[in-house]
């Protein structure tokens, strides 16, 4: 098997006609389609059924129990044949010919992972977001494209969809996604497969069709699990102190989490009182538990706004959460 394209499915009854749709202008012999069904509580286990009985290389893979996207992507992982892997969101979907383009580059590259561009869905707009690397088309190591600090790299494009890897780092445990990150293992799972892998490069094609949605229910914006991007962060930290070249690659870690933490504390206002409270006590831990050389050597040179919120968050975080 060249391919395999994993996709977990939960509650999306309503997007798989338009993904399976465009699966089938994506056929190849030698491609497969592992769905995870994640113990829906729609009628996307009937409608799986029902729309992968004519799609070649489709097979349908079950939890018996709701265990989230990690562990439905980890559940496709280990019944994948290919090659190469893929992995794709069910609500979104992908153009003609794109698997087969996706498979020629990294054949032809020689290199252990592809990461593309794609397009943004928000309603009937559509926009193209292009990876931060701007060196295309050239093999390079993952690390080179981790740094620096202040500006947009690879690490800040944590979207598993967009690209493809070869079986290799799956062997090696550098595929799979933490079970414990409700939200956020992209982005965990990116900076490790940048700090281990050996070889990467991008490419400026386009394929993926990725719905962009605000989540506008305040029982999504208050679910406890919007604040795993802290238990993201936290893990990135611990494995960039503890890496070969955390000199070189802390500053970037760090930055990078002091703009996550500033983005979510500036939209607090969407959430309850209480994970108002939550999320403004975590991110002080957060910062607290971070290098304070670093720390303030971020603060320092980054934006003078982050700057500002962050250091009073940290001298009075009660009135911040008030």
């Amino acid at each position: 098997m060249k391919l395999s394209v994993i996709i977990p499915c939960y509650n999306v009854s309503a997007h798989l006609p338009t993904l399976i749709r465009s699966l089938h202008g994506n056929l190849r012999s030698d491609f497969e389609f592992v769905f995870v069904e994640d113990a829906s509580t729609d009628s996307t286990g009937d409608a799986l059924d029902e729309l992968t009985a004519d799609l070649p290389g489709a097979r349908v893979v079950r939890h018996e129990v709701n265990l989230g996207l990690s562990a439905a992507r980890n559940t496709g992982l280990a019944h994948a044949e290919g090659t190469y892997l893929a992995w794709l969101d069910a609500d979104d979907w992908i153009g003609p010919g794109y698997l087969d383009q996706l498979v020629r580059v990294i054949e032809r590259l020689g290199c252990e992972f592809v990461r593309t561009d794609h397009v943004r869905v928000t309603g009937r707009r559509r926009t193209v977001v292009r990876s931060p690397e701007t060196r295309r088309n050239l093999v390079i190591a993952p690390r080179s494209a981790i740094t620096p600090p202040f500006r947009s790299t690879s690490v800040d494009y944590p979207m598993a969809w967009a690209g493809v890897q070869h079986r290799r780092l799956a062997e090696r445990g550098l595929l799979t996604f933490d079970e414990r990150l409700a939200t956020c293992a992209d982005r965990h799972w990116v900076w490790r497969l940048h700090r281990e892998a050996e070889s990467f490069a991008t490419v400026g094609l386009l394929g993926v069709f990725h719905r962009h949605d605000e989540p506008d229910s305040l029982s999504r914006l208050n679910d406890p699990r919007h604040l795993h991007f802290l238990d993201a962060l936290r893990l990135i930290l611990t494995e960039t102190q503890a890496d070969r070249e955390a000199d070189l690659l802390l500053p970037k870690a760090v930055d990078a989490a002091c703009a996550l933490i500033n983005f979510h504390v500036t939209k607090r206002a969407r959430l309850s009182l209480e994970m108002q409270r939550q999320l403004v006590e975590r991110s002080v831990e957060t910062l607290d538990a971070m290098p304070s050389d670093v720390l303030d050597y971020v603060l320092d040179h980054g934006s003078p706004r982050r700057r500002t919120l962050l250091t009073r968050m940290r001298r009075n975080p009660a009135a911040l959460a008030a």
